[in-house]
């Protein structure tokens, strides 16, 4: 057993991967749910209602593109720029995520959420720790 620390940029890049997975089944879970299922049948997002067409899945589509790339960002950016955006990244998604619980009663979306919310709270501590 190695008393090293891990390299940052690993730990933040392992940190996104997991909040990625997280978030990825949560979504996949939400399948499951009448509601959920027969608004996408139907074209809506159930609960706000939005129109499921081109620029809804274009902006979730750059939504969940954010932290995909901050996988791979967290090893390849410059340290300055590679810390400054798991700062503002990690705090900008802990308030999307928040903002969606609100009004949720769902037990597992809360709880994914929750972890979610955790991990980019490690992400943000990680790189202010980041010297």
């Amino acid at each position: 057993m190695s008393t090293e620390p891990l390299d940052r940029r690993i730990v933040l890049s392992g940190l996104w991967t997991s909040m990625l997975f997280v978030f990825a089944y949560v979504d996949i879970f939400g399948f499951f749910r009448a509601d959920v299922l027969e608004g996408a049948l139907a074209g809506v997002i159930s609960g706000p209602g939005f129109a499921i067409d081109q620029t809804f899945l274009a902006a979730t589509t750059l939504y969940i593109l954010v932290p995909s790339l901050m996988v791979v960002g967290c090893l390849l950016l410059p340290y300055r720029v590679s810390r400054r955006a798991n700062l503002v990244l990690a705090v900008l998604y802990m308030g999307t995520i928040v903002a969606s619980m609100v009004g949720e009663t769902w037990a597992y979306y809360l709880v994914g959420s929750a972890v979610e919310v955790g991990l980019l709270a490690a992400v943000a501590a990680v790189a202010v720790r980041w010297r």
